[in-house]
């Protein structure tokens, strides 16, 4: 699979690389025998950038590629972290002494001396603007606990405040065919920038794989159920702050512009990595089935203009008003 540069940072990622939520936990159940096939699929599939979290199942998901990363010696994986969110969302709490500890316990979770990337976790809009927060993230590579760091926002507003500090290397971001404002505001800065985009949310969900009904059920401990409105957390995260039904509407338009040997999914994942500016996409699976079929986006021939402009005007009649200005 081809990789892509980190801007800043001289590291590589695989322009789809996995994104590991599901693997701890807010998606549902998923046993450590098929969260070890997820990863492997990926592996065998190209995939060389994990990304997790350091409060994904209270560590879990890191402790799982932990465990599959120890039996698979032979293979170069970029695992990027993420840490924040384990305590009251206060600038306050972004501080070095707390960045030390919370590294201290990725560390050990992920069985490394060093992490390959630590990213904040989606933090309060304050701490980006925070120049004692970014000299502590300084530190923290000064003293070799971290390679390089980057940061996990929710607005383009942060996005841009956040590429702006001469070493953030990478900044994740919801980007996806319900989700086009980074195109316009973030990707152009970055390029500029040579900041590395790792584009998250990029199923909406799960709502572009065109496989639910305004009638689908989610498990009570799935974030599809229980944040749909944002009652634990940025609403933006669960379905793309898409109200479900109209989700459900406009994915089966979307669904239908899929070409021949596209899943819709995967037609969500090749509009991605089209996009200037893009380093990786990181979708979750369940399955290794979902990995492997994830990772097979990087090998479809590139979509036409035609179909571009087709999700462009579906976006533009159907999503854009519900989310551009909150996000």
């Amino acid at each position: 699979m081809d990789e892509r540069e980190f801007g800043r940072s001289g590291q590589h990622a695989s322009v789809v690389g996995l994104g590991t939520w599901q693997l701890g936990a807010d998606w549902g159940d998923v046993d450590e025998k098929d969260a070890l096939a997820v990863l492997e699929a990926a592996a065998e599939s190209g995939v060389t950038f994990f990304d997790t979290a350091d409060v994904y199942g209270d560590g879990r998901s890191e402790q799982t590629i932990a465990t599959f990363l120890g039996g698979r010696p032979d293979l170069h994986v970029l695992v990027a972290t993420k840490m924040g969110r384990r305590v009251d969302q206060i600038p306050e709490n972004y501080v070095l002494d707390n960045f030390r500890a919370w590294n201290d316990r990725s560390r050990r979770n992920l069985g490394v001396d060093r992490v390959d990337l630590v990213q904040l976790h989606c933090p309060p809009t304050a701490v980006y603007s925070s120049d004692a927060v970014f000299d502590a993230l300084d530190t923290l590579v000064e003293e070799e606990r971290v390679a390089a760091y980057g940061v996990s926002v929710e607005t383009c507003a942060e996005a841009l405040t956040a590429i702006a500090r001469p070493h953030v290397v990478s900044v994740q971001i919801i980007l996806n065919p319900f989700r086009m404002k980074p195109l316009r505001e973030v990707l152009p800065a970055a390029r500029e920038a040579g900041v590395g985009i790792i584009a998250r949310v990029p199923l909406a969900s799960g709502l572009l794989s065109g496989k639910y009904t305004k009638d689908t059920v989610f498990a009570e401990n799935d974030h599809r159920t229980y944040n749909r409105h944002g009652e634990s957390f940025d609403q933006g995260e669960t379905f793309s702050g898409v109200d479900y039904a109209t989700g459900v509407e406009a994915a089966a338009e979307f669904a239908a512009l899929a070409p021949e040997g596209y899943t819709p999914a995967q037609l969500a994942l090749r509009w991605i990595i089209q996009q200037p500016g893009v380093t990786t996409v990181i979708p979750g699976a369940r399955s290794a089935e979902q990995s492997r079929a994830n990772a097979a986006a990087a090998k479809l021939p590139a979509l036409s203009d035609a179909t571009l402009q087709a999700i462009e005007d579906l976006y533009d009649r159907r999503i854009k008003e519900q989310v551009e200005s909150r996000w």
